[in-house]
């Protein structure tokens, strides 16, 4: 398990390029951008393919989209798997650590749910 301590943070790491060991915003280097939770969700909802990110009711562009999941895979978030339908394309799983978002994404649900009013579940729950 990676340490959180301030001692661990090397600013000067190509690998670890973060504004500050905050965790949160740690966190926020990562995922705290518009799109890469919202692939993080379709994941969690059975989406692994490119065209079905592109197909999300939010619109993400597709050089966005390659971007956000050249990042993800970068940080070990997600990684690339065979396409189950046999072709030769790649599809996209959750690693254990992009897994362990999955309460982060709930309790976001949960709060806009609850706080936002026009929020709703559009999608089969996570």
């Amino acid at each position: 398990m990676p340490s959180s301590s301030a001692a661990s943070f090397e600013p000067s790491s190509p690998k670890r390029l973060r504004r500050s060991p905050c965790p949160i915003a740690c966190c926020l280097d990562l995922v705290g951008d518009r799109w890469s939770l919202l692939i993080i969700r379709d994941l969690l909802l059975g989406r692994s393919r490119f065209k079905e990110f592109v197909k999300s009711p939010e619109g993400i562009p597709t050089n966005i989209l390659s971007d956000r999941l050249e990042r993800l895979l970068r940080h070990g978030i997600l990684e690339q798997v065979p396409a189950t339908d046999g072709t030769k394309r790649l599809a996209y799983k959750l690693t254990p650590k992009g897994t362990a978002l999955c309460p982060v994404l709930t309790t976001m649900r949960d709060w806009a749910l609850e706080w936002e009013p026009g929020s709703r579940v559009g999608l089969q729950s996570i």
